[in-house]
């Protein structure tokens, strides 16, 4: 575990997911949580979707800190994030999937597999 720009701990679960789910199963999730934080009608993380569903996670994050998310992942300078942004800035994120150009992962057998993430 580590601390985060912000002193708190973090703890990187997506290797194991990747394990676990396999890396289409991972993708899926990711999808699944761009989903949960997305603006329905405009089918893009906003300013206003991501404060609103930080409130109802029941996390109280500055406003400030939600707009240093937004800006940390928009790639197209449109202030708000897509799917494809969304999964970049997670990958971007994950210190054990940003080590090297190949991750290992272990599998709920424990057999060691190894991933591309440009494959996936």
């Amino acid at each position: 575990m580590e601390l985060d720009n912000f002193g708190m701990d973090f703890e990187d679960y997506f290797p194991s997911m990747i394990g676990s789910l396999g890396a289409e199963g991972f993708i899926g999730e990711l999808c699944n949580g761009f989903r949960l934080l997305m603006d329905v009608n405009k089918g893009l993380i906003t300013f206003e979707s991501l404060k609103v569903n930080c409130f109802m996670l029941g996390l109280e994050v500055r406003d400030d800190e939600l707009l240093s998310m937004l800006m940390e992942g928009d790639l197209d300078g449109d202030g708000a994030l897509n799917q494809m942004e969304f999964c970049i800035l997670m990958f971007r994120l994950s210190p054990c999937l940003m080590d090297g150009p190949k991750m290992c992962t272990n599998t709920h057998q424990g057999v060691q597999g190894v991933v591309d993430p440009m494959l996936m």
